[in-house]
């Protein structure tokens, strides 16, 4: 398996953006129901990239060049968005019936259901990095968990967020080779925007004002969070393996924890240090380069 360090690079700036996003996101439940939040941040995430899309297809007709099948990417936008949108909500609703600490683990959970899930996809999966998945779950373990492991409602609903979380994964591996990047990820944002914009409206009844005074967190949710994030995520992962890639971004819990003690002034303890150590080192581990003649691929 080639390792591409750009690439890296691209899907660790996502996992930064997105552990940094959680100031924001906390912030602005204050103002908007998970409903209305999510669907205005996704929709400004779509808005941000037109000008991009413009740019980047004037170029390509200037040179020439041939842009990606419109059918291809509005299919896997439409795919992706779905599921970006009900994983969103599902662990937003479910932080509501448990605890930050349960809900972080459990959805980190997508680090060991990306490799399972590749198995039925027919992908051989090398040995380091099953044992990468093993210790970063350990380390999301010691960094999240405080309290005895048992499932309540809100359990449940942030497993089937980690599973879908999985399941986005796999789709972005799947269409993000065929199609052009950004347009991908703009097409899952509308599409996520606007079934959570709809579903606010007959849920939420949101009010413009709310939107207003909450305008700085939803500002860097929707462009830093969704417009650059997300689009680094379907860039690097063109060239990183699904599992690999869902281990580099599993560093925004990390990521979260370092922003909470930095700009919140909340402490971590030594078990959380410890956690924090555990989830690097995995990451690093999977991105050691094999040895010649090996099955990875």
């Amino acid at each position: 398996m080639k390792i591409s360090w750009k690439s890296s690079l691209m899907l660790f700036t996502a996992a930064f953006i997105w552990g940094t996003a959680f100031v924001a996101q906390r912030v602005g439940m204050d103002y908007l129901g998970p409903l209305s939040f999510n669907g205005a941040r996704f929709l400004m995430g779509s808005l941000v990239l037109l000008p991009v899309i413009c740019f980047n297809r004037g170029k390509a007709k200037k040179e020439d060049k041939k842009t990606g099948n419109l059918r291809t990417t509005a299919l896997g936008g439409i795919c992706c968005g779905m599921a970006l949108c009900a994983a969103a909500l599902l662990q937003q609703y479910g932080i509501l019936y448990t605890t930050v600490g349960k809900a972080g683990f459990i959805t980190t959970l997508y680090i060991i259901l990306v490799p399972f899930f590749g198995i039925f996809l027919r992908k051989r999966i090398p040995g380091r990095v099953w044992a990468g998945a093993a210790i970063a779950a350990f380390g999301m373990y010691l960094l999240c968990m405080s309290e005895s492991f048992s499932l309540s409602r809100g359990d449940i609903l942030v497993l089937l967020c980690a599973i879908l979380f999985s399941v986005h994964i796999l789709i972005i591996d799947h269409f993000s080779p065929r199609v052009d990047g950004v347009e991908l990820s703009c097409i899952q944002f509308l599409t996520a925007g606007v079934i959570g914009s709809c579903l606010a409206l007959v849920f939420e009844k949101p009010d413009m004002r709310d939107f207003v005074r909450g305008i700085v967190p939803l500002a860097y949710a929707g462009i830093l969070s969704s417009g650059v994030a997300y689009t680094l995520q379907v860039l690097g992962q063109k060239n990183t393996d699904p599992t690999i890639a869902s281990l580099i971004l599993s560093l925004e819990s990390t990521v979260s924890v370092l922003a909470g003690w930095a700009i919140l002034g909340q402490k971590m303890t030594g078990r959380e240090l410890l956690g924090c150590a555990v989830v690097f080192c995995a990451v690093i581990l999977v991105q050691l380069p094999g040895r010649k003649g090996s099955s990875d691929v």
